[in-house]
């Protein structure tokens, strides 16, 4: 396997690189790799363009991705036991939709 900074160099159970996906997408959609890669490439921007301007998407059946507010808070250096302060910060969540909590079970 070539190594590569953007993949994993050896696959873990379970985990699909960015790469096998745009495979499956062109074999689902019959199109090329090159098309299949551009279009998940838009999707991803859209999704993170509109959860910078708006803090929500809604994906019916699939799922919701927000983002939230996660709060200041106390934390401890695990190596030395010394308490430190964590900054707030914004985290994305995500939500699945009915549908897909029907497929996973």
């Amino acid at each position: 396997m070539r190594r590569n900074n953007h993949f994993p160099v050896f696959k873990e159970e379970g985990l699909m690189t960015k790469a096998e996906l745009v495979v499956k997408i062109a074999e689902k959609a019959g199109m090329t790799k090159a098309d299949a890669e551009r279009c998940l490439n838009y999707f991803l921007d859209t999704v993170e363009e509109t959860l910078v301007d708006e803090g929500k998407l809604t994906l019916t059946g699939f799922g919701t991705f927000q983002v939230d507010e996660r709060k200041e808070r106390v934390g401890r250096n695990p190596r030395t036991g010394e308490e430190i302060k964590i900054p707030a910060c914004k985290v994305v969540k995500f939500r699945p939709g009915k549908l897909l909590k029907d497929a996973v079970k």
